[in-house]
């Protein structure tokens, strides 16, 4: 059945979207129909926007929803109609990878998340009378909409009490920086940690840092009231990223010559190459910014070879989304991952608030209501 619905509309790179009605094709076998309450806004929304990650247009994007089914596809067993769900990333549950418990590093995961079409080449999307294809399955959800045809493997089922405003956002950005403190880097007690780039993403490693009783969390940031965020949510140690000298004042606060693990948030090759500089002996960093295909970082190779370094990518967290997430709404039930303190709310009415807010680093996470 096609269901006519609202949806925010990219129709040219760097364009803004409009919220426009839009239809829904019918659900696939393998598809859950679900009435989205709210969506996470990512910056991986604004890059393919502007053209950084590659899009296909017209489309809808969104990636960080939650919501409550309305229908499931024949083959879909795990989810029924009026459970809660949240929506994550897109794979094919068959791989090496997604066998193995990785499903972020599915063999199948760029064409199921940015290739923006099903599996079969087909699309969910069209203008309300039909006339023109838009693209959806972006992360197998499409979730800047009130309605979305979603990939069952994107559909994670959660407890009925669920507060669904306030989870959306764990779909992408805050695991990926959870994980790659939990799973990439698996971060131990007493350890000491620097975490370049304190948005969103940067201050859920914050906060799972300091889950794993990580003993020196030093936070790095241009933004100095983002660094007294992230004081309050567990750094010990915060150094400004225009001090020229970053990683001697981070190799100082370690206590030796640099710190067990480090973070990159940005993507940003000189971010890259302090992040990794400041890494002490057999020190692990992982990168988990996005940039555009081909960019590079430099590496001193020597210091990496006789220092024993490890530099790791980190997509999506290393998440399981399955277990992964249940797993942070536990522990934010525990009181020990409050990630209510960075976000804002926005009606879907003032999208376009919502985004700049968002750009403009005013929003650490925003949340687009559909209610």
């Amino acid at each position: 059945m096609a269901v006519t619905t609202q949806a925010l509309v990219s129709r040219e790179v760097n364009v803004p979207p409009k919220l426009e009605e839009v239809t829904l094709d019918a659900i696939q076998a393998d598809e859950v129909l679900v009435e989205i309450h709210a969506t996470g806004i990512c910056h991986t929304d604004f890059s393919c926007m502007n053209g950084t990650l590659p899009s296909a247009f017209p489309s809808v994007l969104g990636h960080e929803g939650a919501g409550v089914v309305l229908e499931v596809g024949k083959n879909v067993t795990h989810v029924s109609p009026n459970d809660r769900v949240l929506l994550s990333f897109d794979h094919c549950g068959s791989c090496t990878q997604c066998d193995e418990g990785h499903p972020a590093y599915c063999t199948e995961w760029v064409a199921r998340n940015f290739g923006q079409k099903r599996p079969d080449g087909s699309t969910t999307l069209a203008s309300a009378d039909g006339s023109t294809k838009i693209h959806g399955s972006f992360f197998g959800q499409s979730s800047f909409a009130r309605h979305t045809v979603a990939s069952s493997a994107s559909v994670i089922k959660v407890p009925s009490h669920t507060r669904l405003d306030l989870f959306s956002p764990l779909g992408c950005g805050i695991q990926t920086g959870a994980g790659a403190i939990l799973n990439t880097l698996d971060v131990q007690a007493g350890k000491s940690v620097a975490i370049f780039g304190v948005g969103s993403v940067g201050m859920s490693a914050v906060m799972a840092a300091k889950l794993r009783d990580a003993k020196i969390i030093i936070a790095v940031d241009l933004q100095p009231q983002r660094l007294e965020l992230a004081k309050k949510l567990g750094a010990t140690h915060t150094v400004l990223g225009s001090d020229p000298d970053v990683v001697a004042q981070i190799q100082k606060i370690s206590g030796k010559n640099g710190v067990d693990y480090s973070v990159d948030c940005a993507g940003i090759p000189q971010v890259v190459e302090k992040a990794l500089d400041c890494l002490g002996t057999r020190g692990k960093g992982a990168t988990v910014g996005a940039p555009t295909p081909g960019v590079r970082a430099g590496v001193d190779v020597f210091s990496h070879l006789v220092m024993g370094r490890q530099y790791l990518g980190c997509c999506e967290g290393d998440s399981d989304t399955q277990k992964f997430l249940p797993y942070l709404i536990e522990q934010h039930a525990q009181g020990r991952f409050p990630l209510e303190e960075m976000i804002t709310y926005y009606p879907v009415a003032e999208y376009e608030r919502a985004f700049k807010e968002v750009k403009e680093g005013k929003a650490l996470k925003g949340v687009l209501l559909w209610n």
